[in-house]
Formats: structure tokens, sequence, C-alpha cells
């Protein structure tokens, strides 16, 4: 085994990957950007390097810089994590250059995996199973509209040199087309520098399965079982579980086969994973990702392995001690992504400091892979992933049950997150039932939407936050003195004080009573408030109040705040967040309808399209594209 490591990644993997290679002596230097400076992987290493400004290619991306900070710490060994660099076959070719094992696969296989063309030609003849779809070398748009003809509707526009689902485009109606060509190349070239696109039949609602490999240089490849992703938004995981639900054996053996032949074809060494489409007792091949998951734990969990310590271990040169028949899982796990985004504005992301960061408890089968913690900042140029919680239990309910709780005791101040709707999403019957498909977030759109109103114990709380009484789960069993109170305290009178909050565009009002007298509101409130737990904090611009794993972000109602939240989010013509404008759709002068298109900014790893919010003519278009800008800033005018 090497001493010394370099995580060439940031946020949640980087410092998953400092734990374990602790946890086995190796010395651990973190690299990060401007962007960076302080974040969480940089306090966990021994040594942290600066490598450059924020944007991507100028440093996670930057292989030279990458490489030269190696160099200056003296490492022998080189983690690329999950996204950025590893599945870089030209990174992996130059930490051989510098004398530095690359923890992960040969270069050879991750060039073979690396174009899904490439790749899928490959395992049509080794004969895994593929969807229909056009591989080619021709790839002017209009060779692309041609072929794609010939599969027909639906279908899927995808990157060739890409993964994780990122730029991805689904076409259900020829108008479509040409769009989203362009929208996947230009995402192709921006995250992959690799223009090149396949296209494949769409299937609406499969399941996404895949398999875990692991292979040493010794020859011996093993499959560490199947996991379902199939809960996604934008075509990126959100729920994980291992193993698959609901799958005949025989199948599954199946898909283990496949897996381990693809495997096999590559000569594939290291942790990797087999990508299929199941619907119906069949699968297809994706793609092979040649490099850990995200989703990882959950295999871990069921397995009692670590998978990171056997690449680091891979990679030294040893070999597997144990066989496929020792490879047996216990129980069941299952993992929530918990991001920085807003799922009832289109999962918009979110940035900003973390004024708390509040993660469940680590015990009973619960496991935390935190990127943040209170007081870091979540930066606008990367994805919006703050950590993931996986529980394991005996079965599939255990670790639900376990899970459900632990996000219940999860909360984030600072940045919008998506901890209630994961918790609606894990409360559903569909998912309780096991085998969803990659439909789930429009089949259940009902059931993950936003409770439509606060309810009464939770306004009630705000209340008494916003006039400084002590919250009604809080106090001391002996009554205090109308002087420690600090309400609207009047001799021989209840003393009402009334609260008026704003909450998602609506207004709501109500009364708080001094000496924990009962608030105005529906009967039955307080069965509410004691069948979950809350808990508020109060700021100078809002009360958070979160119940269960429900936040609610109430902002006291001043006439001032509300017009100017209706210009923003009416109008949709500012940055709701910092990015880099990648098309305009309009010129000063030009008519547009109600809900057209007007410009696509990319920020956090993804594409966000400003729509004209009203019918009328432009004004002034005050961006230009490539040009980066600031959150409220102001992108076009009307008329």
């Amino acid at each position: 085994m090497f001493e010394s490591l370099l995580i060439a990644n940031r946020g949640e993997i980087a410092c998953r990957i400092i734990r374990t290679a602790r946890r086995l002596g190796l010395r651990t230097v973190a690299v990060y950007s401007d962007a960076d400076a302080g974040a969480l992987h940089t306090r966990l290493a021994d040594v942290a390097v600066h490598v450059g400004p924020a944007p991507p290619r100028e440093s996670y991306l930057a292989i030279e810089r990458v490489i030269a900070a190696a160099r200056a710490e003296g490492v022998e060994a080189i983690h690329p994590g999950y996204g950025f660099l590893s599945e870089n076959p030209a990174f992996a070719a130059a930490c051989a250059a510098a004398s530095m094992v690359f923890v992960g696969p040969p270069i050879a296989a991750i060039e073979a995996m690396g174009s899904k063309r490439a790749a899928k030609q490959a395992m049509a003849e080794a004969g895994v199973p593929l969807l229909p779809g056009y591989h080619g070398d021709a790839q002017e748009l209009s060779d692309l509209e041609r072929e794609a003809r010939g599969i027909g509707l639906p279908l899927v526009v995808k990157p060739s040199g890409g993964g994780g689902g990122k730029g991805m485009q689904i076409v259900t109606d020829w108008a479509q087309l040409r769009g989203a060509l362009e929208a996947a190349r230009r995402l192709a070239v921006s995250a992959f520098a690799d223009p090149t696109l396949l296209l494949e039949r769409y299937l609406p609602a499969p399941r996404h399965v895949e398999v875990q490999v692991l292979a040493d240089v010794h020859g011996q490849v093993l499959h560490l079982g199947t996991r379902d992703c199939s809960v996604q938004r934008r075509h990126q995981k959100l729920i994980e579980e291992a193993p698959a639900p609901g799958i005949e054996p025989a199948v599954r053996e199946r898909l283990h086969a496949a897996a381990v032949t693809v495997a096999r074809r590559i000569r594939y060494t290291s942790a990797g994973t087999v990508e299929f489409l199941y619907q119906g007792g069949e699968f297809w091949l994706m793609e092979m990702n040649t490099r850990l998951q995200v989703e990882h734990p959950v295999t871990e969990a069921i397995h009692g392995l670590d998978l990171v310590e056997w690449q680091l271990r891979i990679a030294a040169g040893e070999r597997l001690p144990f066989t496929q028949a020792a490879l047996e899982p216990r129980g069941h796990a299952i993992e929530v992504r918990v991001c920085a985004e807003d799922p009832d504005a289109q999962f918009a992301p979110s940035a900003g400091r973390l004024r708390r960061a509040d993660w469940p408890e680590r015990h009973a089968g619960v496991r935390v892979d935190a990127g943040f913690v209170a007081g870091d900042t979540v930066p606008p140029d990367y994805d919006s992933l703050l950590g993931k919680i996986i529980a394991h239990g005996r079965d599939r309910g255990e670790a639900l049950a376990r899970l459900r709780r632990a996000l219940a005791a999860t909360r984030f101040a600072g940045v919008a997150d998506n901890v209630g709707w994961l918790a609606r999403a894990l409360a559903t019957p569909a998912f309780a039932a096991g085998g969803v498909g990659t439909g789930f977030l429009d089949e259940q759109a009902t059931a993950l939407a936003a409770p439509a109103a606060p309810p009464e114990p939770v306004l009630r709380e705000a209340a008494r936050a916003l006039h400084g009484l002590p919250q009604a789960a809080a106090r001391s069993i002996e009554r205090p003195s109308p002087w420690e109170l600090g309400d609207a305290f009047r001799l021989n009178l209840t003393a009402p004080q009334a609260a008026t909050f704003r909450w998602r565009n609506h207004v709501y009002r109500v009364e708080s009573l001094s000496g924990g007298g009962a608030a105005t509101g529906a009967a039955g409130a307080e069965g509410v408030a004691a069948a979950s737990a809350i808990t508020v904090e109060a700021g100078a611009d809002e009360v958070l109040v979160w119940q269960g794993a429900e936040k609610y972000q109430l902002v006291p109602d001043d006439p001032r705040h509300s017009v100017g939240s209706a210009m923003s989010a009416d109008g949709g013509l500012v940055a709701k967040l910092p990015g880099v404008v990648v098309q305009v759709a309009v010129g000063v002068g030009d008519r547009v309808e109600a809900g057209q298109r007007l410009l696509v900014l990319e920020a956090m790893k993804m594409e966000h399209a400003i729509k004209a919010p009203r019918a009328g003519a432009v004004r002034a278009v005050h961006c230009a594209v490539g040009e980066r800008v600031g959150e409220g800033r102001k992108l076009i005018e009307f008329e």
C-alpha cells in the first residue's frame, strides 16, 4: 500500500475518501478552487492545495494544475472520486506519466466505455442486450435528425462522452428535435469537451437498475449485486437502494452475468458500475461508469465492505481475498441525496452560507456522508449535493422506517433543500411497495407536492418566536413570571399578539397568547403538534419552522418585501443564482408570447430557461452568451 494520496475532487466524495484513507494510515492531500477555500474537505485532509479559480475548467478539470499539486506534495497515488476527471483517460495517462498511481481502471478500459457509441457497439458484439438507437460517426445535426426519424419517437439524445444523465434530452415531438440536439451538444461540449451525441429509443418509465462490479489486477471479476436508482429528477438520481426490489432470481442472475461480461470484455479493474434499463423482466445496457458511484454506500451496507478501501488496495496490486460465493447480501439499504435545491421550483439549485446544518445522528443503521456542515458556504459553481443519508435494516421495511426517522431530524438554514420532498417520496404507498420506475415524479406529482398551507401549530410557534415567547414544547412546567416573558402582558387579562406571515405568495394571520394560551385556529391542532416535533429558528427577516422533515420559511408580512418578491418572481427576468449565459433567444424589439424562452443560464451543472412572464416587446437585453452573471442581475427588460 502507498503512503500518500491526493483526492482530485471536492465536497461529499472528497470527505468520504479522506475518511477511509486516513483510517488506512495514508497521508491525504486535498485540492480546492477559489470557491472552496476553507471547505470541509480541505479541513479534513492533512494538506490542502489551491488549484485555481471557481470555474471547473480552471481548477478541478485542469489536469496540469492537479498534477502539479500532486508533484508539489510528493504523493504516490491520486483518487479522482466521481465526476470531474474520474473518467478522463488523459488524466489517468497524466498520472502514469508523473509516476503516480491512478486509483481507478486501466486507461484502455476508460477509453472503451468513455464513448457511449463505441461501448455500445462493442457490447452488442458481446451479446449484451441494447435498445435500438444510433451510435454512428455522422454527427452533423442534419445527420442526427435523419437518424432520429429512423428510430422513431419517443427518443433520447445523450452526450457520448458523459454520464450521470447530464445533457440528456427527451424528444416526444418532432418539433422539439432540433432544440434538443442543440441543448445536448452545448452540455456535451461544456461538461465533457466532447460534442459527439448518440440517439436511443426512449422508454418513458422503465426502472434504472445497475450492478456493482469489483475486479483486481489478477483476473478476478466479481459482482456485488444490484441497485435500483429509478427515483430521479432531470435524469439524475435522488433515491437509491440495494438490492433492487422485486426482480425474479433468474432475471437477477442474468443481470449479474451481463455486468461481469461487460467488465471482462474491457479487462476492467477497480470498482465500476454497469447500468441497465429494466422493464417487464427484460433489461438493456445503458452504459458502464468506470468509477465509484454516488450510491456506492448502499452496496457497502449490505455487504459489509468499504469500496474505497478496495479501490485503494486493488490500485496497490493486492488480490481480492474473497470469492463470489462469499458475497451474500445482508438485509436492505436505502440512500437519499440531500441537495441544496428547491423541488417546488423545478428543483432549481440553491447556493449560500449554511447558517444551520443538522445531520441525523449516526446510529441504529443510519450513516451520513456529509460534504457540508454549519458555517460552510454552498458555492453556485458545482452540483447541489450537500451529502447523503443511508439507512440499513434487516429488511426493506426496517431500512425505510430508519431513513424516514433520520430525515425528520435533518434541518438546513441558509439554502433551499429537498429534505421535505425526500420524506414525502419515501412516504408514498408506491415507493413503500417497491419497484417504482423513472416516471415516479410525474406519476406521484400530487403526493410529492408541498403542503397546501402551513399547519396551525407551525403558524402558532412562528408567531411565538416572532414575539420572543417561549416555544410551547420547550416551556418549563413551572409558569414563568410576566416580567420574564417579555410579551404584551396586561393585568388580569390575556395578552393576544397578532402576527402576519407570507408563505408561497399567500398571507396567514395568527394570534399568539401570552402565558401559553392556545392560539386561534383549527380544532385538533395540538394533536398535530404532538405527533410531529416542531423546531423554530427566528431571524431578522424570516422565521423557519420545521415540523418533522417539512420546512416552512415564513416571512413576516411587509408590503415592501412582497412587492419586491412579486416583481422578481413574476417577471422572471433576473438571475436567481450566479451562472453563465449559454443562449440568448431574443433581441431588442422582438415580440414574445407568455412562456416563450428568452435565454438559458447554466448554473450548478444544470441549464435553466428564463421565460417571458407575459406577452410583450423586449426593451433591452443586459447580457450576452458566455457572460457570467451574478445573483439578482437584471437580464432582460420588457416594454
